[in-house]
């Protein structure tokens, strides 16, 4: 089952069981994946790796909203945000630990051939994409700096 349909029939569960927030959640989803599939110069279809893309976009924004509404002393807001992360976050494949990260970085950075921060950029580029969906790239650019340093 791809991803796109594991979503709708997530939806109907969710309606069944009357859990508001998970249905916005995953209504937020499948909003996005419809987009994505009728985009100009998408063929209606949506790969898996794209979804998993377009999900992590989604977290990644209702964490940074959650940080706004928490920094302008609105609580109620925020836990809401953080709660529809947390929803999507259960679509997205398990994140890597900081030990494991770190362990991963280590061996990107010697492949590559890195041996100070000047090296970074070469770095980033070959992290981001082995690591797309495990980590976040915050997480990513902030270890790879401590490693070079």
């Amino acid at each position: 089952m791809s991803l796109f349909d594991e979503i709708s029939s997530a939806i109907t569960a969710a309606m069944k069981a009357r859990d508001k927030v998970r249905l916005e959640s995953l209504r937020a989803i499948k909003k996005d994946f419809l987009e994505a599939k009728t985009a100009p110069g998408a063929n209606g279809e949506l790969s898996d790796e794209a979804a998993l893309k377009i999900i992590a976009k989604l977290v990644k924004q209702r964490k940074d909203t959650a940080i706004i509404y928490q920094d302008n002393n609105r609580p109620e807001l925020a836990a809401n945000e953080l709660a529809e992360a947390a929803i999507m976050e259960e679509y997205l494949p398990k994140q890597l630990s900081e030990a494991e990260l770190t362990e991963s970085l280590k061996a990107i950075i010697a492949q590559v051939g890195a041996t100070s921060a000047k090296d970074m950029g070469k770095v980033m580029g070959v992290a981001t994409k082995a690591l797309a969906g495990k980590a976040e790239g915050r997480a990513i650019s902030a270890k790879v700096k401590e490693l070079l340093a």
